[in-house]
């Protein structure tokens, strides 16, 4: 059985482009979002998100694992990691996020998204995928046919943010927009591009896209209570429980490895390059690559480099 938690994780570990809601999923005609939502993660002992650290004699680089959306009312911005960011030049990002971000994703997306004039999203489904697609759409209270022109791997990441947004998670109130609200006057990094997240989807073979699709859409009751329980694991800062709901099913290779796997083996080569230059940098990527395994750490350690847990 796949697991449930899967399309959140594989869709999010493309960092802010989940949460980058071009002009064609905005104007759906949504359900209100659930005001003032208390999540599980709200009633943790906080013991503090993980916080690890690389350094050399020169350099130190703080590596901090992310989630992309939170809702209102969970506080995390504290002791050693704002003691670290504070103390760091530099600031990197999975991608830069800023005021134009929307507009090259929309523009992105009109490119990358869109099927072929004539063909629709449920044209490549067999009856089957149909039929638990357009159910999933009707619990989302979104008609079937607003998707139509998406491509699977888009289609898939809508399903699988709308029941967050729906359900009191914002985008605003993620870990990415705090930390660069605390962040003026440093500088401001990225490891990749957002036209490279959004050829990581692009590019994978149909049938992985349909797959990680009806995944999200078997699926779709049962997201936001796996983030609920990803973000209460990532508040106690217990990481090897947060890589067991992350790992829970991980069965698609082609997915996971181009998702997940060969970007963390790239961060590693760049992390390591960084020490080369002296200073204090802060990284903030998305939790799921720093736990388990292929983590970042452990593609630092085969390239026998040390990192140590600071929180």
């Amino acid at each position: 059985m796949l697991s449930t938690f899967r399309p959140l994780m594989l869709a999010a570990s493309a960092g802010a482009l989940l949460f980058t809601v071009p002009a064609c999923a905005q104007q759906q005609s949504l359900p209100a979002p659930v005001p003032d939502v208390q999540v599980p993660a709200e009633e943790v002992e906080l013991g503090g998100p993980a916080l690890w650290k690389l350094a050399d004699e020169d350099t130190t680089i703080y590596l901090f694992g992310t989630v992309h959306a939170l809702p209102d009312g969970v506080a995390w911005f504290r002791g050693p990691v704002a003691d670290a960011l504070t103390g760091s030049d530099e600031v990197v990002t999975e991608i830069i996020m800023d005021e134009t971000m929307p507009a090259k994703m929309q523009a992105l997306v009109a490119e990358k998204g869109m099927l072929p004039q004539g063909t629709t999203l449920t044209s490549l489904m067999d009856e089957d995928q149909q039929a638990r697609y357009e159910a999933a759409m009707g619990k989302l209270g979104v008609p079937a046919q607003a998707f139509a022109p998406l491509e699977p791997w888009y289609a898939g990441m809508m399903v699988s943010m709308l029941p967050l947004l729906q359900q009191g998670y914002s985008p605003d109130k993620g870990v990415e927009a705090v930390l660069l609200k605390n962040a003026d006057g440093k500088d401001k990094q990225a490891l990749e591009t957002i036209e490279r997240q959004i050829e990581l989807f692009d590019t994978l073979p149909q049938q992985s896209q349909m797959r990680f699709l009806i995944d999200a859409a078997d699926n779709v009751d049962k997201i936001k209570p796996k983030l609920d329980a990803m973000v209460a694991e990532w508040l106690e800062g217990d990481a090897d429980a947060l890589a067991e709901l992350m790992n829970d099913g991980l069965d698609d290779h082609e997915l996971a490895e181009a998702l997940l796997y060969q970007r963390n083996r790239e961060w590693a080569q760049w992390l390591e390059e960084r020490l080369a230059t002296p200073g204090a940098v802060f990284v903030a990527v998305g939790a799921g690559h720093l736990a388990g395994e292929q983590s970042v750490q452990d593609w630092l350690e085969l390239r026998g480099l040390e990192v140590t847990r600071v929180q």
